[in-house]
């Protein structure tokens, strides 16, 4: 009986995740959630690429947190991967942006992978419910003999993430690619399996901050 509940509670999806996440960073503190959400291979931009637990490490948390919420959701086949992107707000909405965060998920737990993002001249909407789009699981052949031919895999961890990364899920129905450039300036792109070929489906230009 008891297994059949076990078996019956939904595992939490990536949207739930960010939910969760943007939740905590009012609750405990923005830099707290932060590291408490990340993995030990997460990657985020100070412009330049840093290992997130690094950089985080004994950051004390800014007075007030940002808020986001998960706009549109890009999943794997096999729901391990994700890519959320949404919009954010801060100093009393007096500043926004949009976010970029990929997930990846063992078991039931979420942990991001890579954070990024910019600001905008003007407010990205907001959605009640995102937009979720999943990979194809057809062509499983084709996309295996893709994702062989793929450069790289999930990021490891070493002395430094450098100027470039790569990233796939598993079953390799969804990838993603980041370079920065010296001045910081950074491009993303994310690719979606669509049973035939991959599509595109966020393209990301960076600009450099102000000197």
């Amino acid at each position: 009986m008891i297994a059949a509940l076990l078996l019956g509670v939904a595992v939490p999806t990536a949207v739930d995740a960010e939910r969760a996440f943007a939740r905590d960073a009012q609750r405990i503190g923005q830099w707290t959630a932060f590291r408490k959400y990340a993995d030990s291979t997460a990657v985020m931009f100070t412009p330049q690429a840093v290992w997130a637990q690094e950089f985080l490490k004994g950051r004390k948390d800014p007075p007030a947190a940002l808020k986001w919420s998960p706009a549109e959701s890009y999943v794997s086949c096999d729901g391990r991967t994700a890519i959320n992107k949404g919009p954010w707000t801060g100093t009393g909405g007096k500043a926004h942006g949009y976010f970029t965060t990929v997930w990846m998920r063992k078991g039931r737990v979420w942990k991001w992978v890579y954070d990024g993002g910019d600001s905008l001249n003007t407010p990205m909407a907001a959605r009640a419910r995102p937009v979720v789009r999943r990979a194809s699981c057809a062509g499983g052949k084709a996309v295996r003999a893709v994702a062989r031919r793929a450069v790289g895999a999930a990021q490891v961890a070493g002395k430094s993430p450098g100027d470039a990364g790569v990233g796939r899920s598993a079953d390799g129905t969804l990838s993603y690619q980041w370079k920065v450039g010296p001045k910081g300036a950074r491009h993303f792109q994310a690719q979606l399996w669509t049973g035939r070929q991959y599509q595109t489906v966020l393209e990301q230009q960076i600009a450099a901050p102000a000197q």
